[in-house]
């Protein structure tokens, strides 16, 4: 299940293996699409984790800023999973500024030529 102590893992593996995608191909993709970063720098799947590393992944419009202390080869559940690495992450943003945004509703249609005028002084455009 863990890799030798200090054993390189391939990051593709190593961030689906502690439960940030839930699939290999998912995790493949986003490092070749440079929203995984190895010590800052953006790299291929095939590049190697090791202990002491960090890791940053931008998901779900949130970026994630991890220190890899355990590698792993195989997925491994949510416990074990949190023991492989230390999280430095932002909080996420309270739920009152996000529900503080006006929303149109669901199905409502293009907006007035009323609902755009307001849409761009709320914006500061008019």
């Amino acid at each position: 299940m863990t890799a030798p102590d200090g054993t390189p893992v391939r990051i593709d593996v190593w961030v689906w293996a502690v439960r940030i995608f839930k699939t290999r191909g998912d995790a493949a993709t986003a490092v070749r699409a440079g929203h995984v970063k190895l010590n800052g720098v953006a790299v291929k799947p095939a590049q190697q984790v090791v202990p002491g590393d960090r890791v940053r992944v931008w998901k779900d419009h949130r970026e994630f800023d991890l220190e890899v202390l355990a590698t792993v080869r195989k997925r491994v559940g949510a416990p074990v999973a949190r023991a492989c690495y230390t999280d430095h992450s932002p909080p996420p943003p309270p739920k009152e500024v996000m529900a503080s945004v006006p929303k149109r509703d669901r199905g409502a249609g293009r907006p007035t030529k009323r609902e755009r005028r307001q849409l761009d002084q709320l914006r500061g455009h008019g």
